[in-house]
């Protein structure tokens, strides 16, 4: 039985965005359990260790100063490493939006181009000049020459 086109609800068979519940559902896979866990004890671990930092510094150790302010720096890497692995996993995953078909090109003219598929190049190659044979490169050949003609034979073997 077709539905009723008048009454007939298009909303509930649109793929969500991926800011919504179902998307959120692919973070919630152990794999991804495991991250927010590793995500969690390390701010809290590089904070605590910062906390550490500030009360040596306070009780008279200068060079703690700089480790108190680089542990929080580290925990806030850790977060935006955390970050920006969920925007990249929802955009990912999510559906391309659908896309209208181009209409066909008039008579005559010249098909456009897909977007994103590019024609290939084409380059001429040269062979090298004939006459130009360094001295040193021939000697080089003629030893790796010998070389592959002995298998078992040592550089020092060489007669050349």
């Amino acid at each position: 039985m077709t539905p009723n086109p008048a009454h007939y609800d298009t909303v509930s068979e649109t793929p969500r965005p991926p800011g919504t519940l179902d998307a959120m559902k692919r973070l919630w896979t152990p794999a991804w359990i495991a991250r927010h866990v590793a995500m969690v004890v390390l701010v809290v671990g590089f904070l605590g260790l910062g906390w550490w930092q500030v009360t040596r510094a306070a009780a008279g150790n200068t060079l703690s100063y700089g480790y108190a302010i680089e542990w929080p720096v580290f925990a806030g890497f850790v977060v935006f490493v955390w970050w920006r692995e969920v925007r990249h996993t929802l955009r990912r995953d999510s559906p391309a939006p659908p896309t209208t078909p181009a209409p066909p090109p008039a008579a005559g003219s010249a098909p456009t181009p897909t977007p994103g598929v590019r024609r290939p190049v084409r380059v001429t190659r040269r062979p090298a000049a004939a006459g130009a044979d360094d001295g040193d490169l021939a000697d080089y050949n003629r030893y790796l020459s010998w070389l592959n003609a002995n298998p078992g034979a040592r550089p020092g073997d060489y007669p050349g």
